[in-house]
């Protein structure tokens, strides 16, 4: 005789809720009970924050390039003259593309000085503690 196919069994309550069966396998070792193991894992794979990388000319080209399309399409749709609105592209993408590289610049720089005003601050709050007071 052939057999059938298994079916799972619907563990729905009346509320519509699935609950789940929890761990059916190998019991969890200390370390992963305590979460070390996925702390170490997690620790090699961090990225590091895009506001703290310095800002490049092809970042800015970029984001200027998206601008001065969205600025062209709503040209075209204003002027009604697409050989006007086309002429004025390329003169926006080469003011935005400045414009928009010194404002990252200026937003890093900004970011940099507040992290280590920051650190000084955490740092200076160490040395209070470490020092008895009298």
């Amino acid at each position: 005789m052939a057999q059938t196919k298994r079916k799972t069994k619907h563990r729905g309550n009346a509320a519509g809720m699935v609950e789940s069966r929890g761990r059916t396998g190998r019991k969890p070792t200390a370390a992963e009970k305590s979460g070390a193991a996925r702390g170490s894992t997690s620790a090699k794979a961090v990225k590091p924050n895009r506001l703290d990388q310095p800002p490049t000319w092809k970042s800015a080209f970029l984001r200027s390039m998206a601008a001065a399309v969205i600025m062209l399409l709503i040209a075209i749709l204003m002027i009604k003259k697409p050989q006007e609105a086309i002429a004025i592209f390329p003169i926006v993408l080469v003011l935005y593309v400045p414009i928009s590289y010194y404002t990252d610049l200026w937003l890093y720089r900004r970011r940099q000085r507040q992290k280590a005003a920051k650190a000084a601050a955490r740092n200076a709050a160490r040395a209070a503690e470490r020092t008895p007071a009298e």
